[in-house]
């Protein structure tokens, strides 16, 4: 994975709408972000594999920033 595939996925997951990233579940959102990656920049199985192991590492910071720009607050953690 290059980092040039790195940076168009986190420019998808910015542009991407803040409620379709916090609502979707985990697999619905790895396949639709994994679909936006093979239209922008058509990457192959290979790669595919990595980004999905990738994104599966990264939804906790995924939905974070998504609830970050929706302006929604965690409650603090007792």
């Amino acid at each position: 994975m290059t980092p040039a595939i790195l940076r168009q996925l986190w420019s998808i997951v910015e542009n991407s709408q803040a409620t379709t990233l916090v609502s979707l579940d985990d697999a619905t959102l790895v396949q639709l972000l994994i679909k936006q990656l093979k239209t922008k920049i058509g990457i192959n199985c290979q790669d595919a594999d990595l980004i999905n192991e990738y994104i599966l590492s990264r939804l906790s910071l995924i939905r974070d920033l998504a609830e970050e720009r929706l302006g929604t607050e965690l409650p603090p953690l007792l």
